[in-house]
């Protein structure tokens, strides 16, 4: 009896740096039956750190080294040819950039079908570049005649792009998925993280994880966080993320102006998240607009991390009953919020902590999230598209 090979599919990313949608491509590529399905990865602009990470699951990284924003002419020309070569039995696109050019692309040379996927909730026009809404006004436009599917990883993301003039007939929801091999409580990371900033063993530490752009308004989280930390001084406060480091000069002035700069500590982009997640006490998001379904607040309730979160995309929805929502642009009731959760006693923090694991297990649990992928992939794949020969 003849063995059935294993379906081929492409993912086509804008790039690989430590955002949530490369993250959540990461942990999808982990979760992959790799018997159904053989993977490989194409990265429209330069080599990111997340590349040489999926280079040691066994899945091969193409980066084509397009400038962001600049595609040009050649670069359709230079996809469509390692598409050719890879012969896909499906591609899945992440984020509009790969959406626009990976889908055309694949309609042009394969006939591979195409899954888009929407990782963003809003465009508000003081933070969305202009090129980038062009690029989703053009997607919304090709939505009924490029992809098969429109994947978007929470309802806002949705309800949005269906106004933007996206196929609804085409759209639908799978969340992101979360580890909680890899994501749980720590006491051990929780005491070295003190030691290796030098604070106290007991000092309480709230953590805002997200790069330095200004949909994720740290101008905010700095605000709220200087007003908590003069009613309370047994409190730091943890910033990590791209460019969130020392050297970002307007990071800097803002924490100056604070009076209270002592208290900050900035650790820049880490790969070590399982460690520093669960050394928080309080998980923090701050965002003004963009964020669809973070991923840093649901790796911190699957660390056992209690959440405060604005309501922007489905934080609320993530956090439930587990956490605290607030307004996003009002550091005071950011800080108020904050200062309701560090007030807990350690009986009832800890009560809530569990409460958000448990949440995350019941819900948005990595295996379970990349059974829907899988499951959606394989309803889409044509069986003569199956291949058997290695990716090079």
């Amino acid at each position: 009896m003849a063995v059935e090979s294993p379906a081929r599919l492409v993912h086509i990313i804008t790039g690989l740096e430590l955002g949530g949608a490369e993250v959540m491509l990461y942990e999808l590529l982990r979760a992959t039956d790799p018997a159904r399905f053989q993977s490989a990865v194409i990265s429209l602009s330069a080599p990111g750190p997340l590349q040489p990470r999926i280079q040691a699951l066994g899945v091969p990284v193409h980066s084509l080294g397009m400038q962001p924003g600049r595609p040009g002419p050649t670069a359709l020309v230079r996809l469509g040819r390692r598409l050719r070569a890879l012969r896909p039995a499906l591609v899945q696109t992440w984020m509009y950039h790969a959406d626009l050019l990976g889908g055309l692309a694949a309609r042009l040379v394969t006939r591979a079908p195409v899954v888009w996927g929407l990782h963003n909730s809003n465009l508000d026009p003081l933070t969305t570049r202009w090129t980038t809404r062009a690029t989703v006004a053009a997607c919304a436009r090709l939505s009924r005649l490029v992809p098969r599917r429109i994947l978007s990883c929470s309802e806002v993301s949705l309800r949005v792009h269906r106004a933007l003039g996206y196929d609804a007939g085409r759209m639908l929801v799978i969340p992101n998925g979360f580890d909680l091999a890899r994501f749980n409580p720590d006491p051990a990371h929780y005491a070295a993280l003190r030691v290796e900033l030098g604070l106290p063993p007991d000092a309480a530490l709230v953590g805002l994880i997200a790069r330095w752009h200004p949909q994720k308004d740290h101008a905010n989280f700095i605000a709220a966080a200087a007003r908590v930390a003069r009613r309370r001084p047994d409190t730091w406060f943890v910033l990590a993320g791209t460019e969130v480091v020392d050297g970002n000069p307007e990071l800097r002035a803002r924490i100056r102006e604070t009076g209270m700069a002592a208290r900050f500590r900035l650790l820049g982009a880490r790969a070590d998240m399982p460690r520093l997640t669960a050394a928080l006490d309080l998980a923090v998001t701050s965002s003004v607009s963009g964020e669809a379904f973070p991923l840093v607040i649901g790796e911190a309730m699957a660390s056992g991390v209690p959440c405060v979160v604005t309501d922007v995309g489905d934080s609320a929805l993530l956090v439930g009953e587990t956490g605290r929502v607030v307004p996003p642009g009002d550091p005071g009731a950011l800080a108020a919020a904050m200062e309701s959760l560090l007030a807990l006693a350690p009986g009832p923090r800890l009560a809530l902590g569990a409460a958000a694991r448990a949440r995350i297990g019941a819900h948005y649990a990595l295996p379970v999230i990349a059974e829907r992928y899988q499951a959606l992939y394989a309803s889409l794949i044509d069986p003569s598209l199956r291949i058997a020969s290695p990716i090079n």
